[in-house]
């Protein structure tokens, strides 16, 4: 059974202090929906974003943050010799969030 990937899955994210807030996905493909948070570029962490709708970052250290919502793109298995996939990867779902502590 091959796998459709209909229309482009999207949504919103909101910043209210520092507590992120997402809409339902449009065109949902079912696929590991995640965080992707970064600190002053580099990522620190990423979570599952499937359970709840908001989601809120603990880390207090000084730092412009950059928070996205993602979502696995499966293409095939190809991956290369370290194990990482080659052509499937995760895709931002929605707007990029900026705050500083």
């Amino acid at each position: 059974m091959e796998q459709r990937f209909e229309g482009r899955p999207e949504a919103t994210v909101r910043l209210e202090g520092r507590r992120l807030t997402r809409t339902d996905v449009t065109n949902d493909w079912g696929l590991r929906l995640q965080w992707e948070i970064r600190r002053n570029g580099q990522v620190i962490a990423t979570v599952n974003a499937r359970p709840d709708q908001a989601y809120e970052h603990a880390d207090t250290a000084p730092g412009e943050y950059s928070v996205v919502l993602q979502m696995w793109h499966y293409i095939n298995y190809a991956k290369n010799p370290q194990g990482e996939f080659t052509q499937s990867r995760f895709i931002n779902v929605s707007n990029v969030v900026t705050y500083r502590i």
